[in-house]
């Protein structure tokens, strides 16, 4: 899973979760733009109980920033991968985090780089992700 969807490639990564690291990004960004912390400060208590879907771990982020009368305004993901080659995903990618985050499909940017080789992300060695949130 990457984005929200499930990737159609022989690649996974290791993790206690479903391995979305772009949704993990996503929630970082929004939790500590809104003042949280990072998503092991209440993701982890929810795998200990058995929940690995990281679209749950965003409901709870989602919640708690609705609480705080914030909105998400816009997101900008830059995605760092030699393999899987992820460009072919961004619209549904695009679709899949529209819906989750309810904002419109142009309110979520999503750039890919393959590395060139340069990084261990850019020889296939995993997925570096950063992202960046507006609130309103």
């Amino acid at each position: 899973m990457l984005g929200g969807i499930k990737i159609t490639e022989k690649y996974c990564l290791e993790a206690d979760s479903d391995g979305d690291v772009i949704i993990h990004s996503l929630c970082n960004a929004i939790s500590t733009a809104s003042g949280g912390g990072s998503l092991d400060t209440w993701a982890g208590e929810m795998f200990k109980r058995g929940i690995t879907d990281s679209r749950e771990f965003l409901k709870v982020i989602l919640a708690r920033v609705k609480a705080k009368k914030y909105k998400i305004n816009n997101v900008a993901i830059m995605v760092e991968a030699g393999k899987p080659r992820l460009e072919r995903f961004r619209e549904k990618m695009q679709t899949s985090l529209a819906k989750l985050l309810e904002v419109e499909k142009d309110k979520v940017g999503i750039a890919f780089t393959s590395g060139e080789d340069l990084t261990v992300f850019g020889k296939g060695e995993g997925i570096q992700v950063f992202s960046i949130v507006s609130l309103i």
